[in-house]
């Protein structure tokens, strides 16, 4: 009778806790915007915030947030869409129509933010309870507790910093919506100053967050660690043009991975696919003694969780969860075809050696994308293996075989290593200050540029040097004659790596804000546009078109909100 009494007591505890967490989760991801989120009871939090597994239920919901379609949908939309990478593909919906011609209203709906406010909201549930359950659970050390505030800062941190790069000023929230006395009707902040405050956040937790989950588990990539914390702090000084800031975090992570490496080799040197180039350890194409190259995206985009990976969102085989981004907007197994396309400037003429942005001889233009039926498409994520021959002699491409992903589980990379080392090659011409063509550089400017060079002449060779002949290869004096000549180079091999990863617009954003000005971003985007060049040119001049809307609704709910005043129409204010 007792047993029986303390296992419906039991019974009754687990139900009450899962009825506890279906409502936190409700009032941290339901309402029409976290902004006027109302408060639930204070009582039954607190009474579900009593042991480590409540913290970890809430810190896994962060994760699951992330990876909602609304949110990576908007880590393509926002980060891609608008930059020389795309245009419509497949049966492109009109609301992402309206983006690629560049007629974004206040009522598209990528310019609502709520799923990113909602992980934030999350974060900060978990930042405001795990000390209290620190105070109540033995086995909820101070060590986790303060990892785990690590991992929800560095998250939340990576939300507002898809957002400021989005909507540069934007309401910065860092207690959860759990009193009633909050003011939901918060006003935007100034770009510089919300980047100043989340490197502040990450500086302050960053040495907190674990190192590793273990040897070789999927968890070292698909949670925060003290190698992603780093990373994103790097991306955040080289937004804020704090240069040797961000080249110290790059360097933090770049010698972790020669690290890894060095174990790596000694216990498997006949059978790692990792080799240096230069000091750089990278995936190699081709495997030993293989005249076949594409092991690099199988590794990287098909397999995931690679060697090279620092944060990525997972996504596991036959779960509930998808990455419907990837199968809608670039396709799947059964479209083959998806809804953004690529301009063809960017596939055409390769073979023929006459294409501006890739050399005949580089692997990824065959790994990222295809032509079907005269229009390109990309196959980044989309492919689950890829290979070609090393060897080709013909003037035309290798045949590229593929198989394509069975289900959309795609994983999705926010940070790897070569986007760092990239990073550190921007900070580096960028620290060298600025050199007339022709000048003659001193021996701290030259350092600086050949720094760069190796960052980017390493990644350059791991795609092309299975395929290249010796003496085709990039040379430094060709590119160290002037800032802008090295600037173009690193910014053109951001391009080429991380093509379709979310990055490109927000490349071309953060040089329009480093120049004041807006011409080297339309020079590269105009292209793309067949229709109206002269008309998008002049849309695309001011530093504020940079920007997306806020949302209707959100002006409506928030009158603290201005728009952007790239934006604003006579009509704008009537309809508020």
């Amino acid at each position: 009778m007792t047993m029986k009494t303390n296992m419906n007591k039991g019974y009754i505890v687990n139900v009450v806790k899962l009825l506890q967490l279906t409502i936190l989760l409700s009032m941290l991801s339901g309402c029409n915007d976290f902004l006027s989120i109302e408060p639930q009871n204070d009582i039954v939090l607190e009474n579900y915030w009593t042991e480590e597994a409540d913290v970890n239920s809430v810190l896994n919901s962060c994760y699951a947030q992330l990876e909602s379609s609304d949110c990576i949908n908007r880590m393509v939309v926002w980060g891609e869409v608008r930059s020389d990478n795309m245009t419509t593909g497949s049966g492109t919906p009109y609301a992402l129509q309206q983006v690629f011609k560049e007629n974004i209203l206040e009522t598209n709906t990528y310019t609502d933010w709520q799923s990113f406010y909602q992980c934030i909201n999350r974060c900060n549930t978990v930042i405001y309870y795990a000390p209290l359950v620190n105070s109540k659970d033995p086995n909820f050390t101070e060590s986790e507790m303060r990892a785990t505030i690590a991992e929800a800062t560095t998250l939340r941190a990576l939300c507002y910093f898809y957002l400021i790069r989005s909507f540069r000023d934007v309401p910065y929230v860092t207690a959860p919506s759990i009193d009633d006395s909050q003011e939901f009707q918060v006003a935007a902040l100034p770009f510089d100053q919300v980047l100043d405050s989340l490197i502040a956040d990450v500086e302050r937790v960053k040495d907190d967050a674990v190192r590793s989950y273990g040897e070789k588990t999927v968890e070292n990539t698909c949670r925060i660690t003290r190698w992603a914390s780093y990373s994103l702090l790097a991306d955040l000084y080289l937004w804020k043009g704090e240069w040797q800031k961000c080249i110290d975090y790059c360097d933090l992570v770049i010698d972790h991975k020669i690290k890894e490496y060095e174990r790596e080799y000694e216990e498997n040197p006949t059978t790692i696919t990792t080799e240096l180039y230069g000091r750089y350890p990278l995936i190699s194409e081709s495997t030993v003694n293989s005249n076949y190259a594409g092991n690099t995206y199988t590794s990287i985009f098909g397999e995931g969780n690679s060697f090279e990976s620092i944060f990525e969102l997972n996504f596991v085989n036959n779960q509930t969860v998808t990455n419907s981004a990837v199968a809608n907007f670039y396709g799947s197994n059964s479209t083959r075809t998806g809804q953004i396309g690529v301009p063809t400037f960017l596939f055409e003429e390769i073979p023929s050696g006459q294409n501006t942005y890739f050399r005949k001889t580089d692997c990824r233009y065959l790994e990222n994308m295809t032509e079907v039926s005269n229009k390109v498409y990309v196959t980044k994520y989309v492919n689950q293996s890829v290979s070609f021959r090393t060897n080709t002699t013909t003037g035309a491409a290798p045949t590229v075989t593929s198989s394509t992903r069975s289900g959309a589980f795609a994983n999705w990379i926010v940070y790897r290593l070569t986007d760092v080392m990239l990073m550190r090659a921007e900070a580096e011409v960028e620290l060298a200050g600025n050199v007339e063509t022709g000048a003659t550089l001193t021996e701290e400017q030259a350092q600086h540029y050949r720094n760069a060079f190796s960052c980017v002449s390493a990644v350059w060779k791991r795609a092309n040097n299975k395929r290249v002949a010796v003496s085709d290869t990039l040379v430094f004096e060709d590119y160290a004659t002037s800032r802008l000549a090295m600037e173009d180079l690193v910014l053109d091999e951001r391009q080429r790596e991380l093509m379709f990863e979310g990055k490109r617009w927000f490349d071309l954003v953060r040089l329009s804000r480093r120049e004041g000005d807006n011409s080297r971003m339309i020079r590269k985007v105009l292209p793309k546009f067949q229709e109206n060049a002269s008309a998008i040119r002049i849309k695309l001049s001011t530093q504020d078109i940079l920007y997306w809307p806020y949302n209707r609704e959100e002006l409506k709910q928030n009158p603290n909100l201005k728009q952007n005043p790239a934006y604003e129409t006579d009509d704008t204010h009537q309809n508020l």
